[in-house]
């Protein structure tokens, strides 16, 4: 065994910088290269996905590896998951019946339950008898006669501010209630920047932009601009995690994948007439269409965030690209790439937020008075292969040394570490005694007030309202 094997890591998204502190247990001479400044600054997250609920076209398979990989992210990251459920509405508009997502509830349930049976730390979403349940509107004319709750305790609790806004007769019955939990992007980046600091093995490049690699037969020569200075290095792997632009390591290595890039957004909101806790709210429906599903995620404050799956609001027109045989790295209009680069136009933010307010009013009628509150959450996914609707994906490899991280979702992320980690194993770098491990015993060596302090900090770097490095941590 070798352990001071040098790995490099391109990209650092929740990713590139989660394998980093993955493989960091193992002595491996790591470094990270990030073109931006902070870690994880990718396309925006707001959602563990504990089930995939909020994707009604995804099969059962895909559901029950959501539900997994979500358990074991909220104990990797437990800093960054903010603990509130998810309400699931189905407008009347919408085509399908409210009981549609019951069996697929009910199978989650058995299989959240069995999670817990092998191993009592899995219990993260509460009770597994408490993991969904169902509101007539008989039950929720009861809730809307109650006061809001300060620090909601129960389902009811929570269901109550629900219960008092929203449109009750645009909506099917039973409206859902589900222990899918938020996911805060803020903190999940200042989680893994302050615990892989401590790590004297991980080398972290931030702002340093990859401009060229050359395989040779057992390493990798990684070129980059660091200062304005060209620097290069040599690396026994590489793990691409470039994110959307995944394609132009590819490119560089003259490497053949297909693969989808979509440009997506979520927009800032503040609206002050509601107070306390909200629950995280969504509206089904058809992807595309000006009926398409309808997301309420509440921040501290009064600040929502939405998405709005219409070309309007989250979709774009040509926002979908295909990778080519003449290039891995599919090509997204110049437009999403000066978003992605230089950021937002004033006048395209309040065009599109004010859109994501107008779609979110027609359910909850008050939320038309919601403003504008800072530019819009936004990026880039990658999607291998060609199906837009894949939800679960980890890894793909090249060879002997070349490991692509091609997570669709961020609970992916340990499944994708392992299978690097098998890899590494089966090249003598690392003992086969990391392989799976699930040793969340660290996960909290940073302190909540670190995290919140540099939060904050990201949030100021970014341009965003501080309130979203904020998380209810109190269910």
């Amino acid at each position: 065994m070798d352990q001071r094997k040098k790995i490099a890591i391109v990209g650092g998204g929740i990713a590139g910088s989660s394998v980093a502190l993955y493989l960091a247990k193992t002595g491996l001479d790591i470094t990270l290269f990030e073109k931006e400044k902070t870690l994880v600054s990718g396309p925006p997250m707001c959602h563990l996905h504990a089930g995939g609920n909020l994707y009604r076209e995804i099969d059962d398979k895909q559901c029950k590896m959501l539900l997994k990989q979500s358990i074991e992210l909220l104990r990797f990251y437990p800093y960054a998951i903010d603990f509130r459920p998810t309400v699931i509405a189905t407008p009347t508009i919408d085509e399908s019946s409210a009981n549609e997502l019951l069996p697929r509830l009910q199978m989650l349930q058995t299989e959240y339950d069995k999670l817990i049976q092998e191993d009592q730390n899995n219990k993260v979403l509460g009770e597994s008898s408490e993991y969904f349940k169902l509101y007539s509107k008989e039950n929720v004319l009861v809730l809307r006669e109650k006061e809001c709750v300060k620090q909601p305790k129960t389902l009811d609790e929570w269901m109550i501010p629900v219960s008092k806004n929203i449109e009750l007769d645009k909506i099917k019955y039973p409206l859902i209630i589900v222990q899918e939990y938020g996911l805060n992007v803020f903190r999940i980046s200042a989680s893994v920047t302050l615990r892989l600091k401590t790590q004297s093995n991980v080398t972290l490049k931030n702002g340093i932009k990859v401009t060229d690699i050359k395989k040779y037969e057992n390493s990798f020569k990684v070129t980059c601009d660091d200062s304005d200075n060209e620097t290069i290095e040599n690396f026994d792997y590489l793990i691409n995690a470039a994110g959307f632009r995944s394609g132009e390591i590819d490119d560089m290595l003259g490497i053949k994948r297909d693969r989808l890039v979509e440009f997506k957004a979520a927009y800032v909101t503040k609206c002050e007439k509601y107070e306390g806790l909200w629950p995280e709210v969504i509206f089904h429906g058809k992807r595309g269409t000006p009926q398409g599903m309808a997301q309420f995620t509440p921040y501290p404050d009064g600040y929502f965030q939405l998405h709005g799956m219409t070309k309007d609001v989250t979709l774009f027109d040509k926002g979908l690209v295909r990778s080519n045989a003449l290039s891995a790295q599919p090509k997204l209009d110049d437009i999403f790439i000066k978003k992605i680069d230089q950021g937002w136009s004033f006048s395209a933010t309040q065009s599109r937020t004010l859109a994501a307010i107008e779609h979110m009013a027609q359910y909850i009628p008050a939320f038309k008075n919601a403003k504008v509150a800072s530019k819009p959450l936004y990026g880039a996914q990658q999607i291998p292969g060609d199906d837009a609707e894949l939800r679960a994906s980890e890894v793909s490899f090249e060879g002997e040394r070349y490991a692509r991280c091609e997570i669709v979702k961020a609970s992916s992320i340990l499944t994708m570490a392992d299978a690097i980690v098998k890899r590494l194993i089966q090249l003598d770098f690392i003992d086969e005694k990391y392989y799976k491990q699930r040793d969340f015993s660290t996960a909290k060596q940073s302190k909540k007030t670190q995290i919140d302090h540099y939060a904050e900090q990201i949030c100021k770097a970014r341009e965003y309202p501080i309130s979203l490095a904020y998380v209810n941590n109190s269910y």
